[in-house]
């Protein structure tokens, strides 16, 4: 089977996402579990963008745990981790290549900065190096910058490019040429860049619908993945991102970007619980190999580091 992303184990942590830590260390310093101490446990958690309701489920679990007077920052890191994992753990899914379908074709969405380009590039310079036959469309036919970063990629990943015939063309013909092309020569996967839009501009989001629809009538069983390209910086807006993305074009997975810059790390598990969709990838870095495939327990662990 084919790794769309790197599989190495670096760490999710950084020196922002370690305040997580930092911060309940604090608390939980030889001190006996009472209640003054579990309100400063949910209000970090709460803090570091997990979101009320996972905040006070864990919490309350942590109430009913049986510790020695003295509880140790140690044990508490054990049990939250434990927490964590179990949370995330049905939203880690491999992103794979079914042999039945070629080309496979995967929409990247999201909002104007999230990563979309930079992510694409990188799973196709994973792929080629598999020897796997990509294609990349440049479908961000507004932002020249876009096009030509996309081709630099294609460049870099050896893989070919559909990019736009004249400035402001329309992106569903974009789209509609590239899935000919890949179909008709013989393409593994094509991977569609869309452009960066806010969610609450109706028009540009009905333009990922016209996409979408163009895609359909040259492969009907398209696309089969409409990834949500989401930065993690953006905390708790990644909730109103989720939610109308998902009602225009139904998202299959998300990808988390900027992990290694952010203290926002826990805003993933809140995310997950609330839509429950599964997360394919993380972004901890620049480098090719820091686009990582998703494990619940490696992040869960990272995150308390």
């Amino acid at each position: 089977m084919l790794d769309f992303f790197s599989k190495t184990k670096k760490p999710v942590t950084s020196n922002n996402v370690s305040k997580i830590s930092s911060n309940l260390k604090e608390i939980f310093t030889h001190k006996e579990l009472d209640q003054d101490m579990i309100e400063e446990l949910e209000e970090q958690l709460i803090i570091s963008d997990m979101g009320v309701k996972v905040a006070q489920e864990i919490s309350s679990k942590l109430t009913k745990q049986k510790f020695v007077k003295n509880i140790t920052f140690e044990q508490v890191k054990s049990f939250l981790s434990e927490e964590i994992f179990q949370i995330l753990k049905p939203f880690q899914k491999t992103l794979a290549i079914d042999n039945t379908i070629k080309p496979k074709i995967i929409v990247f969405n999201g909002v104007n900065g999230s990563g979309k380009t930079t992510t694409i590039g990188k799973i196709a310079a994973n792929l080629s190096k598999q020897n796997c036959k990509v294609l990349i469309a440049a479908c961000d036919s507004f932002r020249a910058a876009a096009s030509e970063q996309l081709e630099v990629w294609a460049k870099r990943a050896n893989c070919e490019i559909i990019l736009p015939q004249k400035e402001n063309e329309d992106p569903a013909a974009i789209a509609y040429r590239a899935v000919e092309h890949a179909k008709h020569n013989n393409f593994d996967i094509l991977l569609i860049d869309t452009a960066g839009r806010l969610q609450n501009k109706q028009n540009l989001m009905d333009e990922l619908k016209k996409i979408g629809n163009v895609i359909k009538k040259v492969e009907p069983s398209a696309p089969h993945e409409n990834i949500l390209v989401v930065d993690s910086t953006t905390g708790q807006n990644s909730y109103n991102q989720l939610e109308i993305f998902d009602k225009t074009i139904g998202v299959t997975g998300l990808i988390v970007t900027k992990l290694d810059g952010s203290a926002k790390g826990g805003m993933v598990i809140s995310l997950v619980q609330k839509f429950q969709k599964p997360i394919y990838a993380i972004g901890i870095g620049e480098k090719i190999e820091d686009l990582q495939e998703f494990e619940a327990q490696n992040f869960a662990k990272g995150l308390l580091d």
